[in-house]
């Protein structure tokens, strides 16, 4: 890890530097608060060791080497003015229906901004959404979506011209929101961009959830983009939001909670914009050359950039690879941004169980950190459960001990 002066963290904490970081008392490099990997105990936290399995943990597939995004300039499925589809919706459901195996579908959006949902099934064949623009700002797919919408008014933002119909590809998506008996949609159902397919490829683009600054810093988790495969590539695209932009997950087995499954993410030379838990999931996800910009234009009372859902049993979680990490002008004074936290998920009535609920896992390695982020004691205490922040300090420490944290520095 390197500090904004381009010294190594352990600079950062304590002078004089060291290779192995500041120690404590016990032995263990950094602080109790901001603890940091030995360069032996860093070793095993690499993108192969990320990627080596996924799929079904019963028979896991692996390991996954993913390769740059390419378009197939040839491709019939177009979307833009001039194009047979005005929305990328039309175009996913098209293609899907004349899919007769499961070779790559190639989808390219022109220049533009595009507002709607897009929602891909999980039984989809590998699809490849590549923005035409010279950069990712020229094509934007956005839409207001707020976990705090009623079902109604779900339905009313999502389809109020029937784009989507029964029997169309991704219709279960939709339905299953839009039928909800609750009061409120939910975070699982505020997403701009969804898919729940394996293989899918998103680049040169931008997904925003309009919602932005038009709420208060209450909770209104705003999705720009959630995916649920294994496999999946972001690469050069723009993810903009403010709570809950990017939700990298792996989905339960249907109607149980637990998950029989993990889901590889490799996120590549792209920006994420949020204020409050925006990347968060439970997918194994290599960050790699990603600026996370932290803004406070929405007034939210806290920030955190990473909320990971970790598997107790699972060692990798989030990897955060020559990364930027920065902060806009109002965190520039007293009021500091967190790095993350972790989510501890459904455990709210019972609290965290060790060895039972999920404890977060994130690396941040060889990246900056600027000014604006809280240098003493840079991530908080759990989401859900509010459990406290707790590093394992001890010289001859065990990684994943479920009875500690496992969000690190290096």
């Amino acid at each position: 890890m390197t500090g904004k002066n381009g010294l190594g963290l352990a600079a950062v904490l304590c002078m004089p530097m060291v290779l192995q970081g500041c120690a404590t008392g016990n032995g263990a490099p950094g602080t109790a608060t901001r603890p940091v990997l030995t360069a032996q105990e860093a070793a095993p936290y690499t993108q192969e060791n990320y990627f080596a399995r996924g799929g079904l943990i019963a028979a896991p597939d692996g390991p996954w080497q993913p390769e740059s995004i390419k378009l197939n300039a040839g491709t019939p499925w177009r979307v833009g003015p001039n194009s047979a589809w005005t929305t990328v919706q039309q175009a996913v459901n098209a293609a899907l229906r004349q899919a007769h195996d499961r070779s790559r579908i190639y989808i390219r959006i022109e220049p533009g901004v595009y507002t709607g949902t897009v929602y891909i099934p999980a039984d989809a064949p590998p699809i490849t959404i590549v923005g035409a623009g010279s950069k990712p700002d020229d094509v934007r797919l956005e839409m207001a979506l707020d976990s705090q919408f009623s079902p109604a008014r779900y339905r009313q933002a999502v389809n109020p011209a029937h784009q989507y119909r029964d029997g169309d590809p991704a219709w279960y998506l939709y339905s299953q929101c839009a039928s909800k008996t609750t009061q409120l949609i939910g975070t699982n159902c505020a997403a701009v961009v969804w898919s729940q397919s394996n293989d899918f490829q998103l680049a040169n683009l931008s997904v925003v959830n309009a919602l932005l600054d038009t709420v208060d810093g209450g909770t209104h988790q705003g999705v720009a983009l959630r995916t649920d495969g294994d496999r999946v590539q972001l690469e050069n695209v723009r993810l903009i939001g403010r709570q809950d932009t990017a939700y990298l997950n792996t989905s339960n087995r249907e109607n149980q909670a637990v998950t029989d499954r993990i889901s590889r993410v490799l996120v590549k030379d792209s920006y994420i914009e949020g204020d409050v838990d925006y990347v968060f999931g439970r997918a194994n996800v290599v960050f790699d050359t990603v600026q996370f910009h932290t803004v406070s234009t929405r007034g939210s009372h806290e920030a955190y950039v990473l909320a990971p859902n970790t598997l107790p049993d699972n060692p990798y979680g989030f990897l955060v690879l020559n990364s930027r990490f920065t902060t806009d002008s109002g965190y520039h004074g007293t009021f500091k941004a967190k790095l993350g936290r972790a989510w501890d998920q459904g455990a709210g009535k019972t609290g965290y169980i060790p060895g039972n609920t999920a404890n977060g896992q994130a690396l941040i390695a060889h990246s900056t950190i600027d000014a604006g982020y809280d240098s003493l004691s840079p991530w908080g205490a759990a989401a859900t459960t509010s459990r406290p922040y707790k590093a394992n300090a001890q010289g001859n420490r065990v990684l994943n001990d479920t009875a500690f944290n496992r969000l690190w520095e290096r």
